[in-house]
């Protein structure tokens, strides 16, 4: 049974959505029979989707976790999904109760579920915007006016540039949600890759996300995704597969990094 409703305004419940099917990877209910088709499908391509999923999040909270501690107290997450378990602002508000976070997301279910959930939170906000118009996010008045760009700010692009078709696109892109950033500022990005595009996985894959909205999904390599962090300081342990950054358990750390299949690969820049 889904959770959501299908007369929710700019919804076609017939068309995928990825903030649906990554909604039915990790186990929520958030999502229609055609996010929950294409998500099976993808599953039957690659059996380890949702562990993938489940390692992302786990990435993300590592990470704010991280900024948080070393003084980070306001984020900005572009693409945040539906809501789930361990939020950006539940983890930050964790360590700093009084940090400010705003989602933003181009999805109206995700906008409709996270207002609801951060209506008694005055320091979160949700607020619509397409990571594809960065300088339209950035000049949204909700946005420039829960956000001082004069300090610090965690800047959250998880699982979202590789829907992006376009290298130089989306190189500009994080040029220009990088510009404002001040000294101390953290950048997170994880994102598709593969050291084949060729590879018959990634090709079929490729095929079920052209359903999709954002009609695509893009490999990109090491080198590409690399140099997003231009001029940064990459936090330990650099740019790796999201299971093994910062990995928690003992197990988890005594497995090698494999770059050499296709992955979800994330890191942690610093601004200096």
């Amino acid at each position: 049974m889904s959770a959501v409703e299908p007369d929710v305004p700019g919804v076609d419940p017939t068309i995928p959505s990825v903030a649906r099917m990554y909604d039915y990877y990790l186990g929520g209910k958030d999502n229609f029979p055609a996010d929950r088709a294409a998500a099976e499908k993808i599953i039957s391509i690659v059996p380890e989707v949702r562990e993938t999923a489940r390692d992302n999040r786990a990435f993300i909270g590592k990470a704010v976790r991280l900024m948080a501690e070393q003084g980070v107290r306001q984020f900005l997450d572009i693409g945040a999904g539906l809501p789930t378990q361990e939020n950006v602002h539940e983890v930050a508000q964790r360590i700093v109760p009084d940090a400010r976070v705003v989602y933003v997301d181009n999805d109206p279910i995700v906008l409709t579920h996270a207002r609801a959930l951060l209506a008694d939170n005055p320091g979160t906000l949700a607020v619509r915007g397409d990571i594809t118009d960065p300088a339209a996010i950035l000049n949204d008045p909700d946005v420039s006016g829960h956000l001082d760009f004069g300090r610090p700010v965690g800047l959250l692009i998880s699982a979202v540039l590789h829907f992006v078709p376009g290298d130089q696109l989306t190189s500009d892109i994080v040029k220009t949600l990088r510009a404002p950033l001040a000294p101390g500022s953290h950048l997170l990005i994880s994102h598709f890759y593969a050291p084949d595009t060729d590879d018959p996985k990634v090709r079929a894959g490729q095929q079920v996300y052209k359903a999709t909205k954002p009609g695509a999904l893009i490999a990109r390599s090491l080198p590409q995704i690399a140099a997003y962090f231009d001029g940064m300081t990459l936090l330990e342990p650099g740019l790796v597969p999201v299971k093994s950054w910062r990995p928690e358990s003992e197990l988890d750390r005594q497995v090698a990094v494999d770059l050499t299949v296709p992955s979800l690969i994330g890191a942690v820049g610093r601004q200096p």
